[in-house]
């Protein structure tokens, strides 16, 4: 399949650039408040495949143009993003029509948030691990457990979490895919992770007999592996084209300081610089080849190509953190010292290129590791031997 933009994309791509720039240029808001005022505008919920919803119709294409025209202006960090880009396809794809009326809508209008209970301390990457139980109650099941890496715990009014649901079950069965209300005072603690940046994006989730409704599971108990491993398709699908907006800045700016600073006169640093910008660019064209013969869904599940969201993975969290590494180069010794603003009140005062090459020392590790990513390439797309289970 072709993938390009037409007449009628780029008219679309008219509109959502007019009204980011009219909205961007008054008062800020972020948080709730914008998630609603995107709500409000229709800008949630594009293409979702669901009539009644409180989402407008887009193809594919101009699901792309959005999301590069929102990362092109500097639009706010999305609070709502988990939600409206993990959830809400995995809800389309395999919820119950209550489901989907009760959870769909309230994402569309920007009015209730999402996280993500996935990760636990012995079961990142290796997910299949998850340890976290749920046990049934009548009509309830009742949580226990830890997930950590947490992002928007503090703020999400729901989480979806991976359980195993069946004691006596290991690895990927007996697990389910059920969806936690986080507001239950005394059953679910919240703890902030403080980082390398100082900053506290991730947070530790504690469960302790946390309530769940009985219809709350998604695609049936015991189906959590299968919800799960669709829901990560989703997770590498349409965002990743913003994501690379954000690298493509990124990127020029470090050009641009390695012109100031005299680096890119050494050879070796052009060659760098000069690898990053390909490698960008095979990285948008590999996205768009994907995301033509999926049709939009996102999921390699549908091209048959189980290996996809992995290469994507694996092509971005090498990159990035490479252009960390390269951005406290070009900077020289100065990229080892902090601005004079600091102090003991407030001593993580990073400035943007120390904050890259801090914050993407992670990136080869979370949404899982590069060595599960090559792993799951040699299992199940070259057809290697499985790896032993200890």
């Amino acid at each position: 399949m072709e993938f390009g933009f037409g007449p009628e994309d780029e008219a679309f791509r008219g509109e959502a650039r007019a009204w980011l720039a009219a909205r961007l240029a008054g008062d800020p808001v972020a948080g709730r408040d914008w998630e609603r005022e995107l709500g409000n505008a229709g800008w949630i919920g594009l293409g979702w495949d669901e009539a009644g919803y409180g989402n407008r119709t887009a193809p594919l294409t101009q699901q792309v143009v959005w999301a590069e025209e929102y990362a092109r202006a500097k639009a706010p960090t999305r609070s709502g993003h988990i939600g409206e880009n993990l959830l809400a396809p995995t809800l389309i794809a395999h919820g119950t029509a209550d489901q989907k009326t009760r959870f769909l809508p309230p994402v569309a209008r920007g009015e209730e948030l999402w996280c993500q209970g996935y990760s636990e301390p012995g079961a990142g990457s290796d997910l299949a691990g998850v340890r976290t139980t749920a046990v049934r109650d009548t009509g309830s099941y009742r949580v226990t457990g830890q997930k950590i890496w947490t992002s928007l715990a503090r703020e999400a009014d729901w989480c979806f979490v991976l359980v195993r649901t069946q004691p006596e079950s290991t690895r990927h069965h007996g697990l389910s895919f059920l969806l936690v209300p986080m507001d239950q005072p005394g059953r679910i603690e919240v703890r902030p992770i403080r980082q390398l940046t100082g900053t506290s994006e991730f947070n530790e989730v504690f469960f302790d007999g946390a309530l769940a409704r009985a219809e709350h599971v998604v695609g049936g108990e015991g189906n959590g592996w299968r919800v799960a491993m669709s829901l990560l398709g989703y997770e590498r699908g349409v965002s990743t084209l913003a994501q690379q907006i954000g690298f493509a800045a990124e990127l020029r700016r470090v050009v641009e300081t390695a012109v100031a600073t005299g680096a890119a006169a050494d050879p070796v640093v052009r060659d760098r610089l000069v690898r990053q910008w390909a490698e960008l660019r095979t990285m948008r064209w590999n996205a768009l080849r994907t995301l033509g013969s999926s049709g939009g869904a996102g999921d390699a599940g549908d091209t048959g190509d189980a290996g996809a969201p992995s290469v994507a993975k694996l092509l971005w969290g090498g990159w990035h953190r490479r252009l960390g590494e390269l951005a406290v180069q070009v900077r020289g010794a100065g990229a080892a010292v902090g601005p004079a603003a600091w102090s003991a009140a407030a001593p993580y005062e990073l400035d943007a290129f120390q904050h890259l090459f801090l914050f993407s020392r992670a990136d080869t590790i979370y949404g899982g590791s590069d060595e599960i990513q090559r792993t799951i390439i040699a299992e199940r797309v070259l057809g290697l031997p499985r790896e032993p289970k200890g």
